[in-house]
Parts: C-alpha cells; sequence; structure tokens
C-alpha cells in the first residue's frame, strides 16, 4: 500500500510538473508570436482608409496598440480581455476579415480563436465584479506591464489606451493616469486608477482577479 501510494503521489508531482512546464511554454510561446509575428500590410491602408489623418508612422502606433491588446489576451489564460480603444479595434476588425491569415495568426499565438468584441470604455460607477470591468482591467494590467509601467501608480498611460485621445480619434475614448488631472468636470474622461486592483495589479498571473478592488481607488496615494 505505501508502495502504491508513494507512487500515485510521484505520479501526482510529475504531472503537476509537466502542467507547469507546459503553461509556461505556452505563454513564452505566445509572447514571441505576438511581438514578432508579421501582420499583413494592408492592416495599416484599411485603417489610414477609415481614418485619412493618420500617417504612416501613426498607423504603425496603432499595429503596437494591437499586439499589445494581444499580448494582454494571451497572458490572460483564457480569460476575457475588453479593448479598450477605439481605434485599435478598428485596426482588430480588419485583420478578422481577412479570416485565413487572422485564424492562422491565433492558433499560433493563443492555440484557438480569439473572437472579436467591440470597443468599451470604463463606465463612470463601474461593477467591480461584472465582465466588461475585468476585461478592462486586465487589458489595463498587462499593457502596463508590457511597458514597465506600474499599473497601481502610473506616470503615463501605456500605448494601448493612450491611441484614442493622442490620435484625436472621433468618439475615442480617452483616459488619464491619475483622476487628480481631471477636476470635478471629467466631461467624457476616463481614469485608469479607477480600475482600481490594488494589490492585485502586482501580482495576479492573470492581471488582476483577486476579487476585491485592493484599495488602489481614484484618489491615488
Amino acid at each position: 500500500m505505501k508502495t502504491t501510494a508513494s507512487s500515485l503521489l510521484l505520479l501526482a508531482l510529475l504531472l503537476t510538473a509537466l502542467a507547469v512546464t507546459y503553461a509556461a511554454w505556452r505563454r513564452a510561446t505566445a509572447r514571441r508570436v505576438v511581438r514578432t509575428h508579421a501582420l499583413p500590410t494592408y492592416l495599416r491602408d484599411k485603417l489610414r482608409a477609415e481614418y485619412p489623418h493618420l500617417d504612416e508612422r501613426q498607423a504603425a502606433d496603432v499595429e503596437r496598440g494591437l499586439r499589445q491588446f494581444f499580448l494582454a489576451s494571451a497572458m490572460a489564460r483564457g480569460r476575457f480581455v475588453a479593448m479598450p480603444s477605439k481605434v485599435v479595434d478598428a485596426m482588430w476588425h480588419e485583420f478578422i476579415l481577412h479570416t485565413r491569415a487572422y485564424e492562422a495568426f491565433c492558433r499560433k499565438a493563443f492555440g484557438r480563436m480569439l473572437h472579436h468584441t467591440p470597443a468599451e470604455a470604463l463606465a463612470a460607477q463601474p461593477n467591480r465584479q461584472d465582465r466588461q470591468f475585468t476585461g478592462l482591467r486586465r487589458a489595463w494590467v498587462w499593457s502596463c506591464r508590457d511597458e514597465g509601467i506600474d499599473p497601481r501608480k502610473p506616470d503615463r498611460l501605456p500605448t494601448l489606451f493612450a491611441l484614442d485621445a493622442s490620435l484625436a480619434i472621433a468618439g475615442g475614448y480617452r483616459y488619464v493616469p491619475d483622476c487628480r488631472a481631471l477636476g470635478a468636470d471629467r466631461g467624457g474622461t476616463h481614469c485608469a486608477t479607477g480600475f482600481g486592483c490594488g494589490s492585485s495589479c502586482g501580482g495576479d498571473a492573470d492581471g488582476g482577479d483577486g476579487g476585491g478592488d485592493g484599495g488602489g481607488g481614484c484618489g491615488g496615494d
């Protein structure tokens, strides 16, 4: 009996180690594919046709924002990641329309199809448990990590959250890194620290699904 129990325990430990190794390999592969896979050049042309005021450099910035969204989706381990930018969403939609190229990319990066969801903005009074809020929070955390920004105390916005404002996108979503910059009248501007993920921004591998808000409210420290 002792031999059987020991064998089962050893097998369980081995399977756990294999699962952890595979997960780490899968995430490393996803990061590499997202960063290096050559996206179709026509995506920039299609984007500039929709937004004629953008130049080639700005279209390249949008592509970088799309890669950042894909990175967040890869790191979220299959959990929902919301799209926080209208201009990046436009490029994503164009990519999806070219089914074969998009499917090939998704299979390499995610091992599955990443289905489109419309761009969303942070609600004025967000429900911290709903899908929209947690999806945007994952996008925020992983975008910040991609650029070496502290998601709890950001000194600037990551590309994905900055593009709509910096490119003057009509009807786009505008964020600031700190609520105190907005004053009493926020208009249509959203506060990034309103994600309020506190300590969960720093350690959770899925990008802040720890449950509570962690105390990182709009006021900052």
